[in-house]
């Protein structure tokens, strides 16, 4: 009795996944029915006119609008540092100093004589006055002082470095009791205000650029913004591309100068052009293609693309204004394939 009853019971489950399946292929038919007589859902958009932009990118290295290096005139032992990293400093203000009595400077003999004939031209100057000497023996003492002085200033330039620029000291290369060879870099003086670099830009790209082009200028995560100053109007022989200045904005100093930056620049917006997401076309290698409703048909356009901008695309023949573009559903399309549209 317990067998016939699992038999039944068996049979019953092997009964029930069957009807089971066969509704399965019942409703999977229906729907490919139903999609064949209404059409495969699909939304769509109209095609328009609108603005788009093309964002060129590029690395460069930034400097300050304006950078200048003090190099040591003399060698010799540093005497005196009088300025740190990050110092704002004044033209002619002094920066560093050798000692006087440094044997490359000459500082006394130079002194001396400069005092020397200070003090005789002084002295002649009164013996002139009341005809005691004659004019040409005043204009040879009046040119020995004028050397004289003219030694004495380079002397105390030599031993006293000044600042070449008004800016903010972005390195110093030495510390106090160094000893430095003649010319070695002693610091690096900029103005940060403004930071500039040049790009290289090639044959492609160069129509997109003109002077007033907004820039920005993107590091671990700061960013400033600017503008091409100049643009090249001949291509560089050598590089075979064209140069870019650029200028940016940084006021409050929050980029440094002397790294590699990410350089957006953003070139002038077309009027009256068809553009569209690229998730909206279909590429074929390298051709592209999107889906158009005609009359509640599918019709598959080969596109002509040109400059992209982010997500879209530039969209040179194949579509015009007005067309309806299906922009979800179209991976189950294909050529003259019914559709049906929802919202």
């Amino acid at each position: 009795m317990k067998k016939l009853i699992g038999k039944i019971l068996f049979l019953l489950i092997l009964f029930t996944f069957i009807t089971s399946c066969d509704e399965e292929k019942v409703e999977s038919k229906n729907m490919e029915q139903i999609y064949k007589e209404e059409g495969i859902p699909v939304k769509v958009k109209e095609i328009d006119e609108n603005s788009f932009s093309r964002d060129l990118s590029y690395n460069a290295v930034l400097s300050g609008i304006k950078e200048s290096t003090v190099s040591a005139f003399i060698g010799g032992r540093i005497e005196k540092v009088n300025v740190k990293v990050g110092d704002f400093v004044k033209k002619d203000q002094v920066i560093f100093e050798f000692p006087e009595d440094s044997p490359s400077a000459q500082f006394y003999q130079a002194k001396v004589a400069y005092e020397n004939s200070k003090t005789m031209y002084e002295r002649y100057q009164k013996l002139f006055e009341v005809g005691g000497i004659s004019a040409q023996n005043l204009d040879n003492v009046k040119t020995q002082y004028e050397v004289n002085k003219a030694n004495w200033d380079n002397i105390q330039r030599l031993v006293k470095v000044l600042a070449p620029i008004s800016g903010y000291v972005t390195q110093v290369a030495v510390k106090e009791t160094d000893n430095v060879r003649k010319e070695a870099l002693l610091a690096i003086i900029a103005d940060l205000r403004k930071l500039k670099t040049s790009i290289s830009v090639s044959e492609d790209e160069i129509n997109d650029i003109k002077k007033g082009n907004i820039a920005t200028a993107e590091w671990q995560g700061i960013k400033v913004k600017g503008k091409v100053t100049q643009v090249d109007m001949a291509m560089n022989p050598y590089t075979q591309s064209f140069n870019a200045d650029i200028v940016f904005d940084n006021s409050a100093r929050k980029m440094k100068a002397g790294v590699t930056a990410d350089i957006t620049i953003q070139s002038g917006s077309n009027k009256k052009i068809i553009s569209v997401d690229r998730k909206n076309l279909i590429a074929d290698g390298k051709e592209f293609f999107a889906f158009t409703l005609n009359n509640g048909i599918a019709k598959k356009v080969k596109l002509k693309v040109g400059k992209k901008s982010g997500v879209f695309v530039e969209v040179l023949e194949g579509l015009n204004i007005g067309d309806k573009i299906i922009i979800e559903g179209q991976m189950f399309l294909d050529d003259n394939t019914k559709v049906k549209i929802i919202k």
